[in-house]
C-alpha cells in the first residue's frame, strides 16, 4: 500500500465562518489557523497547501481574558535608532490584531502567504462571501471545574 501524497490540483477548498465575539482571541485564531492549514482533513500533506477559506466576523466585539488589553504590547521596530515603537492591544485596531494572532500560529514556510491571503477578516457581523455558501464554525469552549 502506497503513502497518500496529495497533488495541487487535487485540493478542494470549503469556506468557514468564525465569530469572534464567542470565544477569546487565541481559540479563535488556534481554530481559524487549522482551517487555514487542513488540519482536519484526511487528505493533509505537509509540502501542500490543502486548506480552507477562513472569514472571521465580529472582530470588533474581540475578547481578551485577564488584564490582556492593558498588558498585552504589539512591538514595531524600523530598523532604526529610536525605531521602536509599541501600543497595547486596546490601542490596535481588532482587525489587526486578530491578524496578527493568526500569522503567528502559522508555520513559517513558503506556503504562510497563501494561507494568509484565504484568511478574510470583518470588523462587523456582515461579510461580502454569502456567495460562497460559509459555514458556521463553532469554537468548543472547555469548561474548567
Amino acid at each position: 500500500m502506497k503513502t497518500f501524497s496529495q497533488k495541487p490540483a487535487e485540493v478542494s477548498r470549503k469556506w468557514y465562518v468564525i465569530d469572534a465575539s464567542s470565544a477569546p482571541l487565541g481559540r479563535v485564531a488556534t481554530a481559524a489557523a487549522a482551517l487555514l492549514i487542513g488540519k482536519g482533513k484526511p487528505s493533509l500533506t505537509a509540502h501542500v497547501d490543502g486548506g480552507d477559506f477562513v472569514v472571521i466576523i465580529n472582530a470588533d466585539n474581540l475578547v481578551a481574558t485577564g488584564n490582556k488589553k492593558e498588558d498585552k504590547i504589539y512591538h514595531n521596530y524600523s530598523g532604526y535608532p529610536s525605531g521602536l515603537r509599541s501600543r497595547k492591544l486596546k490601542d490596535t485596531p481588532a482587525t489587526e490584531a486578530m491578524h496578527k494572532a493568526v500569522r503567528g500560529m502559522l508555520p513559517v514556510n513558503k506556503l504562510r502567504s497563501g494561507r494568509l491571503q484565504r484568511l478574510k477578516i470583518y470588523g462587523g457581523a456582515e461579510h461580502n462571501h454569502t456567495a460562497q455558501a460559509p459555514e458556521v464554525f463553532e469554537i468548543e469552549m472547555k469548561v474548567r471545574k
